[in-house]
């Protein structure tokens, strides 16, 4: 197979964080306008995301479409694991952050010792994908927790929560670019932390005016945010910008003959 995943660019991380942000407010969305209930829609949005990690699976090459209406229900079904925990279950967030914590590392673990990488640059075998989508599943769910907790030990507001968020990110940035903090550990703390970054974005458009939000509501929001994913996985597909170029080998009688008399 060729690489299932895009490369990491400007638009990564864009359209991550904006299917964050769908994450959090299509979870309430489909919780609380629709009346689904926490419990029906964890149901109704896990097998959407089985059948579409289904097709994923089967593609033998990144197809950004495919690849982003899947991280878009990754993020919702990891916001929704989070809360059950929580709202139904009565778990802490003290615990719950805790425990998506030693599950990720666990996932990472696992990880390097069957494969002796965690590049995103080289999924291209069943077990890899494997291993990369369920990280991505404890990411968000961390993510969740981390976020709520933080929310509800600081009291901050959306907006300031928002500058926080992305202030530890351009920290994660600054110490992979000036600092040597390897590639794949900035990597994946940054994808972390986008999930609470693109939470606060989602309740600061989304919730009323005296929540101190903009008062967008959830079905503006998502739309919204939907439509510019939609955008931009068009470009993409289209520009083939994040295709990550797989070099050909070179067959031995493609060796010019003065390379063997060396």
């Amino acid at each position: 197979m060729l690489n299932k995943v895009p490369e990491v660019t400007l638009y990564f991380w864009v359209i991550k964080i904006l299917c964050t942000t769908v994450g959090e407010t299509a979870a309430d969305l489909l919780n609380t306008n629709l009346n689904l209930g926490l419990t029906n829609t964890s149901v109704v949005m896990s097998l959407l995301l089985i059948v579409t990690l289904f097709f994923q699976f089967r593609t033998n090459a990144y197809k950004p479409g495919l690849y982003w209406f899947a991280v878009v229900l990754i993020s919702v079904v990891g916001t929704l694991v989070s809360d059950n925990l929580t709202d139904n279950l009565g778990v802490s967030l003290t615990v719950t952050t805790p425990i998506f914590a030693v599950l990720l590392a666990i996932t990472f673990s696992a990880w390097y010792a069957s494969e002796r990488t965690l590049s995103i640059h080289t999924i291209r075998t069943v077990r890899r994908e494997g291993f990369y989508w369920l990280a991505i599943l404890f990411t968000f769910a961390l993510g969740t927790s981390a976020g709520d907790l933080t929310a509800e030990r600081l009291n901050l507001g959306y907006w300031v929560s928002a500058v926080l968020f992305g202030a530890l990110i351009a920290a994660v940035t600054a110490a992979h670019h000036w600092f040597k903090l390897g590639a794949v550990l900035a990597f994946w703390i940054a994808y972390v932390l986008t999930r609470p970054l693109g939470a606060s974005i989602g309740d600061y458009l989304s919730q009323a005016k005296a929540d101190g939000g903009l008062g967008l509501g959830t079905v503006g929001t998502s739309m919204i945010f939907l439509v510019t994913i939609l955008a931009l996985v068009i470009y993409l597909t289209v520009t083939r910008r994040d295709v990550i170029e797989v070099e050909p080998e070179v067959e031995p009688e493609a060796v010019p003959e003065a390379a063997y008399e060396r």
